[in-house]
């Protein structure tokens, strides 16, 4: 039989999954950074750094007590690794075993990687860190640069080896990739086992169902190459086993743990406001938030600015859980100043005032996160709403 939901009941489905806005949590801040990331399954690693990166900034919206040290201290001591979930990540060490699925089909050929092979660069950067230990790119001293990207030859053989899993990345150092064997870095008690193809697609559908609470046949493979028929067939399976439930929201289908409806009777934050980064794991498919939150989302950094409409990095707000606004900033390290470029509210948004409100609260601790103490509002979308914000107490 199936389940239905209303628009809203999905979207706190969705958010509690998401971890967003979070509650209290027991135990040390850095555990929380851990539990956070092992919930959402990855975060993903942008280097975009107009305000805190996404990795710090997706992790802080979740645990308050968030420092950036976590992370490394986390990838140092085995509790994450770095690899490839639908972009470049952070992910949970104890799901290492799947991410030989993709290393597999790399090493054999039957997935290309985006470099031809350089079969005797590779043989030389293998046998170089195997003598010397962990090395940079910049140790490796190569000046034609080659390619769209600009990227040169050494840097290409050591992704290769990172992409097939010959390498891994152990620490980074001034956000430089570190690389070293893999059977150097990883410990006797990490599973390395290779998945089933049935394990493999119970896996992607229980980590994409744990961290977004329901999700849709289509979405769940989202960007992993190969597996649509995979996900479609143990769904099925999964269906008829009745570990998953179908659930029809806004006359679509979903599917959804059991765990998922349990969410319905606990509490949702609504009053609390969290400025999101563009690539958090809420937001990074673009067609389900239009669906569920109807919020038309693009980031314009990648476009000409002429043909931007929000802003070069404009932030989704999620308040009352919906998202309601958007706003373009930047932080200037020089002057310590957070400068809000344009804040655009949707036109949904009517209750402004307590909008404001909340938002302001928020800011406090967004500019402390982002090593601000002083701020300048631009522009906002109503021009009216700039006067509200500004008269709210600080």
């Amino acid at each position: 039989m199936t389940e239905t939901l209303s628009i809203q009941q999905a979207r706190k489905v969705v958010l509690l999954s998401q971890g967003l806005p979070p509650g209290r949590k027991s135990g040390s801040a850095i555990d929380a950074t851990l539990s956070a990331i092992e919930n959402l399954g990855y975060i993903q690693i942008d280097t975009i750094s107009a305000i805190q990166r996404a990795h710090h900034h997706t992790i802080w919206n979740r645990n308050p007590r968030y420092k950036n040290s976590h992370l490394d201290t986390l990838l140092r001591s085995k509790k994450l690794f770095e690899y490839w979930s639908h972009a470049a990540s952070y992910l949970p060490m104890r799901d290492f075993r799947y991410s030989l699925i993709r290393k597999e089909a790399i090493a054999s050929g039957e997935m290309n990687h985006w470099y031809d092979r350089d079969k005797p660069m590779m043989k030389d950067i293998l046998k170089r860190i195997t003598v010397e230990g962990p090395l940079m790119a910049k140790d490796f001293l190569h000046n034609k640069k080659i390619g769209e990207w600009n990227t040169k030859p050494s840097k290409r053989a050591l992704e290769y080896l990172f992409q097939q899993g010959d390498l891994m990345v152990p620490y980074r150092i001034n956000f430089h990739k570190v690389y070293d064997l893999t059977e150097r870095v990883l410990t006797e008690d990490i599973d390395t086992c290779v998945p089933t193809q049935e394990e493999y697609g119970r896996f992607i559908i229980t980590s994409y169902l744990k961290a977004n609470g329901l999700g849709q046949a289509s979405e769940i493979p989202y960007l992993r190459k190969n597996t649509k028929q995979l996900v479609a067939l143990t769904l099925q399976e999964m269906l008829s086993n009745r570990e998953v439930t179908q659930i029809s929201v806004d006359n679509k289908v979903y599917y959804a743990p059991a765990a998922a409806l349990e969410l319905l009777s606990k509490p949702l934050a609504r009053s609390k406001l969290k400025i999101l980064s563009p690539f958090d794991n809420l937001l990074i498919q673009r067609k389900r938030m239009k669906n569920l939150f109807n919020f038309d989302y693009q980031i314009e950094c990648y476009l000409p600015a002429e043909k931007r409409q929000y802003g070069y990095f404009s932030l989704p707000i999620l308040w009352d859980g919906k998202l309601v606004a958007r706003m373009d900033c930047k932080a200037d390290r020089k002057t310590s100043t957070l400068h809000i470029h344009h804040i655009v509210l949707e036109p949904s948004l009517t209750k402004t005032d307590d909008f404001s409100t909340a938002l302001q609260k928020e800011l406090a601790p967004f500019m402390k996160f982002n090593d601000c103490d002083s701020l300048q509002l631009h522009n906002t979308t109503p021009t009216s709403f700039k006067a509200v914000l500004e008269n709210i107490p600080q």
